[in-house]
């Protein structure tokens, strides 16, 4: 099986083991989703897919997200993109300029989970963490 049906099936399987019906239009936004190269907006998937709802579309992005498979990145201007969800722990970069969205792991920053998880009173049960940067492609 190729990485790309891979992912397809990772999301196929997630929603399919979360006890949701899997649809033709849920598996054509899951097929749609696994093609994008870069993060991407609902828009983006509605624009893609004219036979499927706007509704099943949003929806379909929100189980998704609620199952960890898609991550949800806080974009400069408010409106949300979408990436799919890589092995692992990460973080991401955002480019102000142009959206192009980053995976980035570091070193620094998991000490620093580490320790406030030790200062505070309850447990962590998760976090999120975007870096607003110039990209390479856009710094003069």
């Amino acid at each position: 099986m190729t990485t790309t049906e891979q992912m397809r099936h990772d999301l196929i399987t997630t929603l399919e083991d979360r006890g949701f019906r899997l649809t033709k239009p849920r598996r054509d936004v899951a097929t749609a989703i696994e093609t994008q190269a870069d993060a991407f907006t609902a828009e983006d998937l509605c624009e893609s897919l004219p036979a499927v709802g706007r509704a099943t579309v949003y929806r379909t992005i929100k189980l998704l997200v609620d199952t960890g498979a898609l991550c949800k990145l806080a974009m400069p201007d408010g409106a949300p993109k979408y990436s799919l969800a890589r092995v692992g722990h990460h973080h991401h970069t955002v480019c102000v300029r142009c959206g192009k969205v980053s995976d980035f792991r570091d070193t620094t920053v998991e000490r620093m989970l580490r320790s406030l998880a030790k200062e505070i009173d309850g447990q962590i049960v998760g976090h999120r963490m975007e870096v607003y940067v110039d990209c390479s492609d856009c710094v003069p």
